[in-house]
């Protein structure tokens, strides 16, 4: 089937796929898993929620055996720098529902034979993730790289040929979903080769908390397959207008550390999956989503509140309006990153109409002061403030030197934050603070107290300063900003995790102070929201 043919089955898609779609679309397929139909009163395309009663799924489902076979044992980076082509893919959505249909696109070069294992990650005993589903032997061929659109947008999209049609069972609890793609050797003197694929299985159903993947800047520093990213323009590594496609193989991670077992991950495991493992190993009630699902406030406001987690640089203004909306009508927002809500990333559709697969480069939240792009001046070369001021939901915004290493010190030890940690003012949690962070806080904010600060130093000699708050919302919520990308470095480190290390510094890994602060700002606001009921909660 041409290439041009296929994409014309997806063009009025919403956010997954019906079943009549599917069969449709399924005869492309190298492979159809069809899983299970959708029971009555399950999430539709628009993910309404059902009546009935709601518990908390993530403690039953942490009952399921675990497996650390989740993780890549052989990955060869062999074209360039970033790329494996042996073995790559992508799926056609960011997040899906039950019932949902999800289309894989698989490469190997050469072409051989392979399977696909998908695990959900969590804690389950340790180990990190369930299995749930093999596929395979399935035929692997040898896909088309795209070739580079025009300046400035130099955009390449995939139009790649469907491997996998995957109908998302109505058992599948919420969380981030690997797949593991392995190649079949075609005899015993032949190695296997493997990568990853990554998904997120929403749901609609009220949480205590929202965890939002930080996968818009994933994307965003892809530089699949050559050296495309939003940063690699000759015009300098902010000039506007550059875009990338979600619909392109996550290439090598780039970035703090080399780290080629993450192959096809974006940035989750790095970031954002010890966090992920410490909220599922305390049973805390959590439901996850995507970047793109955070425009839309019912899916944010059914939730007491928002974590934004790791590295959450890039956000669509509607992202921003809907999560100030929310944070007004009491869900309370827990800021668990670095450089978040900085640059202004408007979606688009993809070349079939898929809705938000494309983000580039408009400008950035706020305004920066005159000095601090003179002294970046060819960094942020064409930068210019498109957005509202960010530190509205966050408090603090990204700061000049944005980058750089220090650690995490306590400057309000009565704050109800340090409760049972037994931390003393100037006391500090050693290398917390990187590999980004935020600052000058917006000090016309309610009950606005900075509770810890210090300096940062970027390549170990130029200071910058850093300021982690806390501030009451509009109906008595909690907001909290945590200041630091490597927050959830001092959560947990679960199997397969590696520590950063950038600007001369590296946390220290899981510590109790970090775990007992996070475990009463998580409290404090789950308590303080209000948020409307689950009969109360509109459809998107």
């Amino acid at each position: 089937m041409k290439p041009h043919d296929f994409r014309s089955q997806f063009r009025d898609w919403p956010y997954g796929q019906t079943r009549r779609q599917a069969v449709k679309a399924s005869a492309a397929a190298g492979a159809v898993a069809w899983l299970g139909g959708v029971p009555a009163g399950a999430s539709t395309i628009d993910g309404d929620t059902p009546a009935g009663e709601f518990t908390n799924p993530i403690v039953e489902e942490n009952k399921l055996p675990g497996t650390t076979a989740w993780q890549l044992t052989r990955v060869w980076v062999n074209e360039g720098s970033y790329r494996t082509s042996l073995i790559e893919g992508y799926c056609s959505h960011q997040s899906v529902a039950a019932g949902e249909v999800l289309h894989l696109f698989v490469s190997t070069k050469p072409a051989r034979k392979y399977t696909l294992d998908i695990y959900r990650m969590g804690y389950y005993g340790g180990a990190g993730g369930c299995h749930k589903l093999t596929l395979g032997p399935l035929q692997g061929t040898t896909q088309p790289v795209p070739e580079m659109g025009p300046a400035p947008r130099r955009l390449r999209e995939c139009r790649w040929e469907p491997a996998v049609t995957l109908q998302i069972p109505p058992e599948w609890t919420s969380g981030v979903y690997l797949g593991k793609l392995t190649t079949i050797p075609l005899s015993r003197h032949e190695p296997y080769w493997q990568s990853y694929v990554i998904f997120i299985v929403r749901d609609a159903r009220p949480a205590d908390l929202l965890f939002q993947c930080s996968d818009n800047t994933w994307q965003a520093y892809n530089r699949w397959p050559v050296n495309e990213s939003l940063y690699t323009h000759p015009d300098g590594a902010h000039a506007p207008e550059v875009a990338v496609s979600f619909d392109r193989p996550y290439g090598k991670y780039v970035q703090i550390l080399d780290h080629p077992l993450s192959v096809g991950s974006g940035e989750f495991l790095l970031w954002e999956f010890p966090l992920c493992y410490w909220l599922e190993q305390h049973g805390y009630d959590v439901t996850y989503g995507a970047n793109r699902d955070s425009c839309h406030t019912s899916f944010l406001q059914r939730c007491k509140a928002f974590l934004s987690v790791g590295h959450d640089e890039y956000w669509d203004a509607r992202q921003y309006a809907a999560v100030r909306q929310a944070m007004e009508a009491g869900m309370s927002l827990v800021w668990l990153c670095g450089n978040s809500v900085f640059i202004d990333s408007p979606f688009e559709p993809s070349a079939d109409g898929r809705p938000d697969r494309i983000i580039w480069r408009r400008g950035c939240y706020g305004e920066l002061r005159k000095d601090e792009l003179d002294s970046y001046a060819s960094l942020f070369a064409g930068l210019q403030s498109t957005a509202p001021d960010e530190r509205t939901i966050m408090g603090v915004r990204s700061v000049v030197p944005f980058n750089g290493g220090g650690d995490w010190t306590c400057r309000a030890p009565d704050h109800w934050i340090f409760a049972g940690t037994g931390m003393q003012r100037d006391e500090s949690i050693p290398g917390l603070v990187g590999w980004e962070h935020h600052g000058e806080p917006d000090r016309q904010l309610p009950d606005m107290q900075v509770v810890a600060a210090g300096p940062v130093w970027t390549n170990g000699t130029r200071e910058g300063r850093y300021e982690a708050v806390a501030f009451r919302g509009p109906r008595g919520n909690v907001v909290f900003n945590a200041a630091t990308v490597y927050w959830a470095q001092g959560l947990a480190s679960p199997p397969g995790h590696v520590l950063p290390w950038s600007h001369y510094t590296r946390p220290h890994g899981p510590d109790p102070r970090v775990q007992q602060i996070t475990h009463n700002v998580l409290r404090r606001a789950i308590e303080t929201a209000t948020t409307p009921s689950p009969s109360t909660v509109p459809a998107r």
